[in-house]
């Protein structure tokens, strides 16, 4: 019996003559632990501190840039309240704190009729339904008195009715509710005119005095769910702008703060929308609140942020390596430098703010861990001569670091678009057209605007092919002129004209096309006029209607985007409110509608 040897003299020749069995590869190494207690090894020991302060030295942090850590501030900050609210061209009232901002600001009256029509059909239902619950309540039956004093009334079929009888699901709801369902709406005016609720129902004493409680009732619940203004002018939305506008004001003791917000259409209201100017010396308003306190400084943190302890992991929540920045995204770059470099230099002293408040920090100390006392000074008095950095700053014609906590909501529910005007620039026919791609239907929803402009085209031309009206014009050549192409319906002009009394300045008013329809006897074609309350402004006017401008610069090459919807958000106090507000976007470039004059074109044969 051999006996292996295996302690081999020359270790690369024994290889080469593979004399013994060995391991060439191996996908896995695995530790064997020799105790079950990790103590030690958790302790991450050093065992040789001279090296450790070698490569600190190395590596130049013994130089101390930056090194200190606050461990002890003292803050004094002064305050003061929003008092006053005046929108656009409306009166200046109280400021409200319990209401939102952006309702406050976005609130328009809602539309109930539109060229001498009823719109807003599923309202008025909803507002007759509410008021039948409140007879049946009190256990009054006028149910069917009235259902019959405060009606629908499905109009005849004409010219003047196609916003119903164009539409099949318009005309199917309206010939389904006409006498049948009462019309809150109506009631609801009848009431707010200060006629009595029991008018034409009862002549009963009780049974007037039960309906006059559930008239107030009634008009304090729809004034609860829609949040609109009382009167119809009374809203900050400026059509010739496209915009909203309106300024909030604080008074003091020493001064006075005005906010402005001239250019506010995004939907969320913050700080950044405002320009802020302030005015010294004795306001008659309140005192300023004042606050002073001490605190101890706490680190900024921020999700997937790198942690400072040893053997503490990051939760990953936030993928900084995972930012792909393009050569223009300094945003990007400015967060990845202060989450990867910067993170742990900024330090944060908590101070909580009542909203609608009009803050200023007059005196930071801070105290670091070299008991030294820094005061700390706004970027601007330190770099006064260079444009200097700051956060949360409105603009301002003077130095002004005040801090503004807007009263908005975090966070608005936006229902689907009732709405939406796309205005473009047409060079090939030096005009601006509004162009409705969603439009109101009566029953209250959007509708898509060239499918309501095609069916209401095929509308007309039926009811001049349907035999009440025809003329036939025979051909004698085969060309004919064409004075005019044909735009759709839902294309609105807008076309440049002076200002009034300037030479130069240029404005976009509102225009017209026709409606000409082969066969049409009338010598005067209809007017098309828009369906939107966004491009109607002025129409619903009476006794004459208003022409309507907009500023040519509202309107840049890339075109903007105008959309109506409501807006619903729950307060601090837990009320909800729902509105109904305006929003303008950047739109998509020109456009052409191909409408061309004075056209020559063969006669089909």
């Amino acid at each position: 019996m051999s006996t292996l040897n295996f302690n081999p003299v020359n270790i690369e020749q024994t290889l080469v003559e593979k004399k013994f069995p060995t391991i060439v590869m191996w996908n896995r190494l695995e530790g064997r632990p020799r105790t079950h207690h990790f103590d030690r090894a958790l302790k991450a020991a050093v065992r040789d501190a001279l090296w450790m302060i070698g490569k600190q030295w190395q590596m130049g942090e013994f130089k101390a840039d930056d090194a200190g850590s606050p461990v002890y501030a003292k803050v004094h900050i002064t305050s003061s309240k929003l008092d006053r609210y005046k929108a656009a061209n409306g009166p200046e009232k109280d400021f409200e704190y319990n209401i939102p901002l952006e309702a406050k600001a976005e609130q328009k009256k809602i539309p109930f009729t539109r060229n001498n029509s009823e719109i807003s059909i599923d309202i008025r239902l909803q507002m007759g339904r509410y008021w039948l619950q409140l007879l049946k309540q009190e256990g009054l039956d006028f149910r069917s008195e009235y259902i019959n004093e405060y009606t629908f009334e499905l109009p005849d079929k004409s010219p003047d009715t196609d916003y119903i009888y164009a539409h099949k699901d318009v005309w199917q709801q309206y010939a389904a509710i006409s006498g049948r369902c009462l019309d809150g709406y109506k009631l609801f005016e009848h009431i707010r005119s200060g006629n009595h609720v029991a008018d034409n129902i009862t002549n009963d004493t009780n049974e007037r005095a039960d309906l006059e409680k559930l008239a107030g009732k009634f008009t304090d619940w729809f004034s609860a769910m829609y949040y609109q203004p009382l009167d119809e002018k009374d809203h900050a939305w400026l059509p010739d702008r496209l915009e909203y506008q309106f300024k909030c004001s604080a008074k003091s003791d020493v001064d006075t703060k005005t906010l402005k917000a001239e250019e506010y259409y995004h939907g969320h209201l913050d700080w950044y929308a405002f320009d802020i100017k302030e005015e010294t010396g004795g306001a008659g308003g309140p005192s300023k609140k004042t606050f002073t306190d001490s605190f101890i400084p706490s680190h900024v943190e921020f999700d997937g942020m790198p942690d400072t302890r040893w053997w503490k992991f990051e939760d990953g929540m936030t993928s900084l390596g995972d930012i792909k920045p393009s050569t223009t995204d300094l945003s990007k770059l400015l967060l990845m430098e202060f989450g990867l470099v910067f993170a742990n230099d900024w330090f944060m002293i908590p101070y909580v703010l009542p909203i609608g408040s009009l803050a200023n920090v007059k005196g930071l100390t801070v105290k670091n861990n070299f008991g030294e006392t820094i005061w700390i000074k706004s970027t601007e008095e330190e770099n006064s001569t260079d444009t200097p950095w700051s956060m949360f700053k409105m603009k301002s014609e003077s130095q002004n670091n005040t801090l503004f906590l807007a009263p908005a909501v975090m966070k608005t529910h936006e229902g689907n678009p009732l709405e939406e005007v796309l205005l473009i620039r047409d060079e090939m026919s030096n005009m601006v057209w509004g162009i409705e791609t969603t439009i109101p239907t009566p029953v209250g929803k959007g509708d898509k605007g060239n499918e309501a402009a095609l069916r209401i085209r095929k509308f007309h031309e039926k009811l001049i092919d349907s035999g009440a009206v025809s003329v036939d014009v025979p051909y004698a050549a085969p060309i004919s002129y064409q004075a005019m192409t044909e735009v759709p319906e839902n294309w609105i002009p807008f076309v440049p004209v002076h200002k009034e009394n300037d030479n130069r300045e240029i404005q976009l008013q509102r225009a017209s096309m026709l409606r000409i329809i082969e066969g049409d006897p009338s010598d005067r074609p209809e007017k098309i006029k828009p369906k939107t309350s966004i491009l109607r402004e002025g129409l619903d006017e009476t006794p004459d209607p208003l022409a309507y401008y907009i500023h040519e610069e509202e309107v840049p090459r890339s075109g903007v985007k105008v959309s109506q919807a409501f807006q619903r958000a729950r307060w601090l106090n837990g009320e909800v409110f729902t509105w109904l507000g305006m929003k303008k976007k950047t739109g998509r470039g020109e456009g052409s509608s191909g409408l061309a004059f004075d056209k020559i074109k063969n006669v089909k044969k």
